[in-house]
């Protein structure tokens, strides 16, 4: 198994990625830690290790006390999947709002930017770990009307390069993965899916004619965290059906 006796924390479970992902390193071997800002609430915690049994639900929203759970718990951290999703909203030059732009630069690059300063020393000491962004492939082409979206998740693209030189010394990979047209809840709720009119004009631009399934995202974002990865670093890894 590509995941056996790995340690991974996974941020924001409860969205984007974060299913698929448990799922499929679950069954690749690995020991998940979850984070998702419900579960402060123990119902959440108990609801989330019901569907995904063998999980780790931790208690912790703030990401030192997070961290901290996390090496009390198994004593290190050998992969972070910092998943985070916030609304890709239509946002004209003329139209668009400062405060949901530093929303989305907070949510999409500062958070992430934080918990990977937290994880980060553990790694260095025992030189070795792995560090997942789950981005966008929005920002290698870039959407009209969406400038903040898109440059929020090219802020995210963008530490992957810097840190993966800068951690590479110390045996950490760094990499993000570009994701779009995958189906989850958050960017493609059910609704949208019934849209039968809306959903052919969507796949219509993916070149393989489809949205991508979760556990998809998760097998490509496991793949990162692996030993199969280990001389992969720095890199975006477009998700998106050849759309990118």
């Amino acid at each position: 198994m590509l995941l056996k006796d790995r340690v991974m924390l996974i941020t924001n479970v409860e969205k984007f990625a974060g299913h698929g992902t448990t799922h499929v390193a679950l069954a690749q071997g690995a020991t998940v830690l979850a984070h998702d800002p419900s579960f402060e609430a123990a119902a959440a915690r108990h609801k989330y290790e019901s569907r995904f049994p063998g999980a780790q639900a931790l208690p912790a929203t703030e990401p030192a006390e997070l961290v901290e759970q996390a090496l009390k718990r198994h004593g290190h951290i050998d992969a972070l999947v910092n998943n985070d999703a916030y609304p890709a909203l239509r946002a004209p030059l003329g139209e668009a709002s400062l405060e949901d732009y530093r929303d989305a630069l907070e949510v999409m690059a500062v958070r992430p930017f934080h918990l990977t300063q937290l994880v980060a020393p553990s790694m260095r000491k025992r030189r070795n770990g792995r560090i997942v962004f789950v981005s966008s492939a929005a920002p290698l082409r870039g959407i009209a009307n969406y400038a903040p979206y898109v440059s929020a998740r090219a802020a995210a693209n963008g530490l992957v390069s810097s840190l993966a030189k800068e951690l590479g010394r110390d045996g950490i990979t760094v990499n993000a993965v570009g994701s779009n047209y995958v189906e989850n809840p958050d960017y493609f709720p059910p609704a949208l899916l019934a849209n039968k009119d809306a959903m052919a004009k969507m796949t219509s631009q993916i070149p393989l004619g489809r949205l991508g399934k979760s556990h998809e995202l998760g097998s490509s974002i496991c793949f990162l965290c692996s030993d199969g990865a280990g001389f992969i670093t720095g890199h975006v890894l477009p998700h998106a059906g050849g759309w990118a």
